[in-house]
């Protein structure tokens, strides 16, 4: 059986959708209120701030500080020794990861002479703190992940049930390597981190002091 053939008609254009997204009018969004006494430092200027952020200019202040170290022939714990820092803390110093304090800044001098005029002030301004991810790769940084990856389950078990419901701060914080002999006479390294007990804050509304009636200035 031969069926005839149907005549071709083109297909006709249906109706156009327009999908618009509906977005709420400004009003409508929720108002972020600060307190009066927030603000901004303005010691901080913008090119400060930006030579901070600068990862080729940091490398190069802590190749130079570090250089002044090594002219000096001491150690972090020489230094630390000399200057009433721990140890750890003087190598966060050099690696432009603390802030160096005026009441600080004679005594590190008087242990790295080498250290100029400039490198002093860099050391006094804020740093932009930050680590390379990459750097876990490297043995002993991996094994430090590990160990507290692996045992922080029951460090924090124990801080709970010592302390309450909290954490350790990293910021209220002291940290040194000691070396030490273990019982069969071989070196063993003592890590001693020393932070304040933080307790988690119950949130109550009336503590808010954003939900203050803001006072003018």
């Amino acid at each position: 059986m031969v069926y005839p053939a149907r005549p071709y008609k083109p297909a006709q254009p249906g109706p156009v959708h327009s999908h618009r997204l509906s977005l709420p009018s400004p009003t409508a969004l929720p108002l972020l209120r600060f307190p009066a006494s927030i603000a901004i430092p303005s010691s901080t200027s913008r090119a400060t701030q930006a030579a901070m952020e600068d990862g080729g200019a940091r490398a190069a202040a802590v190749q130079k500080l570090m250089a002044a170290k090594a002219k000096s022939g001491k150690s972090f714990s020489d230094i630390g020794a000399e200057t009433g820092l721990t140890n750890v803390y003087v190598a966060q110093l050099l690696r432009r990861q603390a802030q160096l304090k005026p009441d600080t800044a004679a005594a590190l001098r008087a242990a790295i002479p080498a250290l100029t005029e400039d490198l002093v002030e860099l050391m006094m301004q804020p740093p932009f703190r930050s680590y390379n991810p990459k750097m876990v790769h490297e043995p002993a940084i991996y094994r430090l992940n590990e160990a507290i990856m692996h045992f922080g389950e029951s460090i924090k078990a124990i801080i709970n049930e010592d302390f309450g419901d909290g954490i350790m701060s990293a910021i209220d914080f002291y940290c040194t390597v000691d070396k030490v002999k273990g019982a069969d006479g071989k070196d063993r390294v003592v890590l001693t981190f020393d932070g304040k007990y933080l307790p988690h804050t119950e949130q109550k509304a009336a503590n808010m002091m954003s939900k203050l009636p803001c006072k003018a200035p």
